[in-house]
């Protein structure tokens, strides 16, 4: 598979209700203005195409540039998974940003996003004993506690 990975405005619409639809993330589809408006004010967007020009990923988050870099999403259409799609927009990201000082994203617990995270070089807070950090969430959707 021939990948393209560019960084640049967001997907149109309809590309990006399917692709979020595809990896079941139905609280950013059913809202797609909210959607469209969440990624046009995003600091940075990177998509993967294959040569047909088809949207396979996308990579999106905010950052001042210097200090801080937030993955918000990264999502691959299920088609794609596991043929490096996730890599390539995760690496672009990193050599773009290598300068920034802390890079954060949450993720799921499962061992496959654990392990693709670290093998770029990402530390779990759970695990950090040098450098005790500690990450803290709130999401006004749901009741944590």
């Amino acid at each position: 598979m021939t990948l393209t990975v560019l960084s640049g405005p967001p997907p149109d619409l309809s590309e990006l209700l399917a692709l979020y639809a595809s990896v079941g993330w139905t609280s950013y589809t059913r809202d797609p203005q909210a959607l469209a408006r969440a990624l046009r004010q995003s600091g940075f967007v990177w998509t993967a195409r294959d040569e047909a020009g088809t949207l396979l990923g996308l990579v999106r988050g905010v950052t001042d540039d210097v200090s801080i870099l937030y993955v918000q999403d990264i999502l691959v259409h299920p088609d794609s998974q596991r043929r490096g799609v996730g890599r390539a927009l995760m690496e672009a990201v990193l050599e773009r940003y290598a300068h920034v000082m802390q890079m954060v994203l949450l993720t799921d617990d499962g061992p496959g996003q654990l392990a693709f995270y670290r093998s770029l070089g990402f530390h779990n807070t759970r695990e950090l004993v040098r450098v005790p950090t500690n990450a803290f969430y709130r999401d006004s959707r749901v009741e944590l506690a």
